[in-house]
């Protein structure tokens, strides 16, 4: 087993940064949704209420970042060859990656809706502050909070078809689809 040694993208792998940032929101995102759905059993006097909802959302604001970033590097990057056996898998995996795109996009415009629905702005870690829109600031916290909750686990499902999909090539197929994106170089790539 060796570990790929290049930076970016090539046709027939990833590189360490699009390995880095997927595995950093991967994990970042999966930790999110639990946080979420506690943030929102707490009650206005417990003490979480008011620390929890501030970590959401300033990691909710990194995410958006490296979102940003992630769009930007893949689409200067090449895509390395979809590895499957019927034309339906690659429409499929094609069209789950577009849907997690999609689905996180809202997740993260519906949670700075949600967020600043009041004209207040976010603070993100006491480092930087993101200010409401004026124009989006309508309190409209209830139609962004039911759009944040339904994408988001709506994402989750998919995220979780995603890393079956990537079990199902590991152990059924017996390709290299998830060792391309552990960075793990095998005997047939």
């Amino acid at each position: 087993m060796k570990f790929t040694r290049s930076w970016v993208n090539t046709t027939e792998t990833y590189g360490w940064v699009s390995i880095s940032i997927h595995w950093l929101m991967a994990l970042t995102i999966l930790g999110m949704y639990p946080l979420g759905l506690y943030i929102v059993s707490l009650g206005y006097y417990d003490p979480g209420y008011r620390i929890y909802p501030n970590i959401h959302r300033s990691i909710g604001i990194l995410v958006a970042c490296f979102l940003i970033i992630r769009m930007i590097w893949s689409a200067l990057m090449p895509k390395p060859q979809i590895r499957s056996s019927s034309s339906l898998e690659t429409i499929a995996a094609k069209a789950g990656h577009i849907a997690l795109y999609l689905l996180l996009i809202v997740v993260v415009f519906s949670g700075y809706l949600l967020s600043t629905a009041d004209g207040r702005s976010i603070q993100v870690f006491d480092w930087f502050s993101v200010p409401a829109l004026p124009f989006l600031a309508t309190r409209q916290e209830d139609l962004a909070g039911d759009i944040h909750f339904y994408a988001s686990t709506l994402m989750m499902i998919l995220v979780g078809l995603h890393a079956l999909a990537a079990l199902k090539h590991h152990y059924i197929s017996k390709d290299n689809t998830l060792s391309r994106m552990l960075g793990i170089k095998g005997d047939s790539q």
